[in-house]
């Protein structure tokens, strides 16, 4: 990275469109202007993501897990214009979980700029619903029950930095684990769940505030009245978190469910995995088995009919277009899903404001449905590319 002690960063707003300066001094945003000079590039504050299994071909749900992998997973965030994210690990043997949130935490603890980058750890799973279709990708064999002393050696294990837990809160356990957690200062979403509406009114009523990747980890079919669905997008102390890649759920529906929730409820998320950003072909993936990557990014278990999704590919600057030319959003509507949105779940991140951090990025994109690129990126004011 290249230090600058002071700059002025030029580029266009996503929300009006009008030219802004920001100027930056001591990893701080310390001025912002609106004036024009001519620079087509968007600029915004760094893309959060809550959700990131890997990228780039680095996994963080492998049988193992080292400080390397966590460091090379940042550099590819950073590409690709996310400044903060939450390291996220599935569904697997505790003995897997325990070494591995100790490897993220030793990680942050031996670099800064991962600590910079790391909000804290997102642990998706184990207790989830087991079943085919809601359990998604997840190991079936590692499926067990909430337990309240297995979160407190996951936590010690990880210096605290458990952020986000998600769960399906139809294990009867789940209402006190839930209290627990939130009373640690975690946040608790719920996810991969069949669960009833009484069961998830118990969910929140206990404290869970989220939903993860709603519309997906659910049954192919299911009864159209009586489903995990309705209750969740009903509730208005839940917040939903959506994967907005145009596969795994269609732009009828995201917009739909952006409705039914409202902006100030939702968020975007990528869930990307390791093979994302990896060419085309087919792979075997320790999550999900053989699997086949598509240039459009849809990631599919290869089981002859391509129907059955193993994860997201697709990073969150590919989603722009997805976003405003198919659900329809502004583009600083869209932006927001991904910077401001995200940034009140783990604390005043995500806006660009004088006195926040000056983590930023800036992007071309004419509007056409071609991948927006990324231009720019600055980690507490130092560019990184």
């Amino acid at each position: 990275m290249s230090s600058v002690s002071s700059q002025r960063l030029l580029g266009r707003d996503p929300s009006t469109g009008r030219g802004i300066v920001v100027t930056t001094e001591g990893g701080l945003i310390t001025a912002i202007e609106f004036q024009e000079h001519g620079e087509k590039q968007w600029l915004s504050a760094g893309f959060i993501d809550l959700q990131v299994n890997g990228y780039g071909g680095h996994d963080l749900n492998g049988l193992t897990l080292d400080i390397a992998t966590v460091q090379a997973l940042c550099q590819a965030m950073l590409k690709v214009g996310v400044t903060t994210f939450l390291p996220t690990l599935v569904t697997a043997p505790e003995a897997r979980l325990i070494a591995a949130l100790r490897t993220i935490d030793d990680a942050c603890a031996q670099h800064a700029d991962v600590a910079s980058m790391v909000a804290g750890i997102h642990v998706e799973g184990p207790h989830i619903a087991s079943e085919d279709g809601p359990r998604g990708a997840h190991s079936a064999a590692d499926v067990r029950a909430p337990s309240v002393a297995e979160f407190d050696r996951w936590q010690l294990a990880a210096g605290g930095r458990v952020k986000l837990v998600t769960l399906s809160p139809h294990w009867p356990e789940a209402p006190a684990y839930i209290s627990h957690l939130v009373k640690a200062g975690v946040v608790v979403s719920l996810g991969h769940t069949s669960a009833d509406a009484a069961q998830i009114a118990a969910a929140v009523d206990a404290g869970a505030t989220l939903s993860t990747h709603l519309g997906n980890g659910s049954h192919a079919t299911m009864n159209r009245r009586h489903n995990h669905l309705w209750p969740q997008l009903a509730e208005d102390r839940l917040t939903a978190m959506f994967i907005a890649d145009g596969h795994h759920l269609t732009p009828a529906q995201l917009k739909v469910m952006l409705r039914a929730k409202g902006l100030d409820r939702s968020l975007v998320v990528s869930d990307l995995v390791a093979l994302g950003g990896l060419p085309a072909g087919k792979y075997e993936n320790p999550i999900g088995g053989k699997v086949e990557l598509r240039a459009d990014g849809f990631l599919a278990i290869d089981d002859g009919t391509g129907n059955y999704l193993a994860g997201a590919a697709l990073p969150l600057i590919a989603v722009i277009p997805e976003l405003v030319n198919q659900v329809g959003l502004t583009l600083g509507e869209a932006i927001a899903l991904m910077t401001v949105a995200p940034g009140r779940i783990i604390g005043d991140r995500g806006v660009l404001a004088v006195g926040q951090s000056a983590d930023l990025m800036a992007f071309h994109w004419d509007g056409s449905s071609a991948r927006p690129e990324v231009g720019g990126v600055w980690l507490r004011g130092e560019s990184i590319r």
